[in-house]
């Protein structure tokens, strides 16, 4: 097992990703989509456990159109502590729009397809701003994408035309959507409409992680709870093995 970084070519840039490699010639490829924080070490960590686990990982910097991990337009450290910092933060992330994400996961996907020989069944997991993403993504590419997880994902359902949850219908893969029980980003009653139109999707499980906050998955997050976040992991992977590992 090994990673390297890598450069995607798509009609915006450089799309820099670090890609996680398995010894199995055979293992299924997972795409990892960042929250908004976006990369760093925490996030390669979890990629790596997902590897020694029997899967090849790419983790795609969203943010590539704006900076990189060195020199983004927020400081990374520093967004927990100051207000301005987490302005920033969130002006980049509400600028990442759902069509950009699509799009590039287009040339992610055509990068699987030439540099993995399996290359038929993928899966998608992503945190926080990635719900959207990967709703919008596993319905696009429902042909291609057969396991998609989302934690405490925002943005699923909004008052927006481009609403991921109006394209729930068009996805074929395995749906687990997971939520913390208390979330100013994703509030019950949001998690209430979800439910109501998800649910009627024949392979969507939705889980609320009780006694939990947004964040509780991260090790180095002040809502990190070990209990739930082990629980996050056992979900995840068995979802990936049940419909990747055919």
């Amino acid at each position: 097992m090994h990673e390297k970084n890598i450069i995607i070519k798509t009609k915006d840039g450089n799309l820099d990703c670090r890609v996680f490699i398995n010894n199995n010639i055979n293992a299924p490829t997972i795409i990892f989509y960042m929250d908004a924080p976006a990369i760093r070490e925490e996030l390669r960590k979890m990629c790596r456990r997902i590897l020694k686990n029997g899967y090849n990982v790419i983790l795609p910097n969203l943010f590539y159109r704006v900076g990189t991990e060195n020199n983004y337009p927020f400081n990374q450290k520093l967004y927990k502590e100051s207000r301005e910092e987490l302005k920033k933060m969130i002006t980049t992330m509400n600028n990442t729009t759902n069509e950009m994400i699509v799009d590039d996961t287009k040339y992610i996907i055509n990068f699987i397809d030439h540099n993995f020989k399996n290359n038929k069944n993928i899966g998608i997991v992503g945190y926080c701003m990635s719900g959207r993403f990967l709703v919008c993504c596993g319905a696009y590419y429902a042909k291609k994408i057969s396991a998609i997880a989302s934690f405490y994902g925002v943005g699923i359902l909004t008052n927006k035309t481009d609403s991921p949850h109006l394209l729930a219908g068009k996805i074929k893969g395995a749906l687990y959507l997971a939520f913390a029980e208390t979330d100013v980003w994703v509030p019950e009653k949001v998690i209430r409409k979800i439910k109501m139109i998800f649910s009627k999707l024949k392979n969507c499980k939705i889980d609320i992680y009780r006694s939990t906050e947004h964040g509780f998955a991260f090790p180095e997050r002040n809502t990190y709870i070990k209990e739930a976040a082990e629980k996050h992991w056992d979900k995840l992977l068995n979802l990936f093995d049940k419909n990747l590992k055919k």
